[in-house]
This record gives C-alpha cells, structure tokens and sequence, in this order.
C-alpha cells in the first residue's frame, strides 16, 4: 500500500477545504455547552492582528472555557516545521487554549517532531479512496468498487509516539457519518 499522503492533488478549493474543516469541528463537538465555531476570524492580539481559518470556542469542564486556533494549508508538498511554529506563535499571542493544523498534504518530520512538543494536532485529509486497500498487482491504478459506497475525504491524525516513529491514526468517523456530512 502506498502512503495515503503520496497523493496531493486533492481536488477541494481553499473555501470548501476551510468549511470542511469547520463543520467536522461542529460535528465532533456534540457533548461540549456553548460550541461556536467560526470560519475565516481576525483576532486581536497584543502584537499584531491575525488572520484564522476556522476558530472554536466552547464550554468543558463545569464551564472554563476554551479557545482553539484551527489553520487548513492546501499545499502541493509537505507542511514544513515553519508553519507549524507560526500557529503556535498565534495561540501563544492571542492566548488560545490549543493550536490543530489541518493540511490536504502530510507533515515533514521536523513539523510532527514540533507540533508533538508545543501540543499543536496534525490532520490530514485525503481523499476517501484512499482508504480502499488491494492486493492487486498494481494496487495505485485499483479502483474500489462503487457499492463501498467510500467517503469523500477521511481525516488522520498525524503525531509521534514516545520512540520517536511518526504515527497515524483515524480520527474514526464511519463511512456513513462522513457520507452524510459531506454530502456522498
């Protein structure tokens, strides 16, 4: 099987990949009090203005409130370390609770070593294809057959565990759920 993340040429403009990202935070949110989720924010901060794709605030906890900090890259390559910091330098200014990044592409290594360090989650979104395994010959040029019924897009999060390996993970929505959310 090849990575999931060797194939960037998702097919999703900026706006569209934004507002995905915004309702799968809505989605995923269903037992946190006074969930606001806001696409394209500008934020004051003691240092500058900034610009956010997607911010969430809500209630947990008997009511302490928190802010999450959510950009969406849609790049040809991986994401670089650079970026990552910049988020973290955005949650750090505007005093943000947590920081995710949400890419169409994977993560350089330096970029996951980082984001595991300062607590900023990775995700990426690929195309729901993606996810149908084969044992063929030429597995790339298999195509799942159409009764699989497979999503759009699926969500991974991407880390690395306490050996240093980067990890991947599902973010486990069913199929139906996300054929549901995203309209397949």
């Amino acid at each position: 099987m090849y990575p999931p993340m060797a194939k960037t040429n998702l097919h999703i403009e900026a706006t569209e990949f934004e507002c995905l990202v915004r309702d799968w935070i809505i989605q995923q949110g269903g037992e946190l009090t006074s969930l606001e989720v806001t696409h394209d924010v500008k934020l004051e901060a003691y240092d500058s203005t900034y610009q956010i794709d997607v911010m969430a605030k809500f209630r947990a906890f008997a009511g302490a409130e928190f802010l999450v900090l959510i950009e969406c890259k849609k790049y040809r390559k991986a994401v670089e370390r650079e970026l990552v910091q910049v988020l973290h330098d955005k949650v750090r200014s505007v005093g943000a609770h947590k920081g995710m990044l949400f890419t169409t592409t994977g993560f350089q290594s330096g970029a996951i070593k980082y984001a595991t360090a300062h607590g900023i989650a990775l995700v990426s979104i690929i195309d729901g294809v993606a996810t149908y395994e084969t044992r063929s010959a030429h597995p790339v040029d298999a195509k799942p057959p159409a009764w699989l019924n497979l999503p759009k897009f699926a969500l991974w999060h991407v880390g690395e565990n306490d050996a240093g390996n980067i990890t991947m993970k599902s973010l486990g929505l069913a199929d139906t759920e996300l054929n549901e959310m995203f309209g397949d």
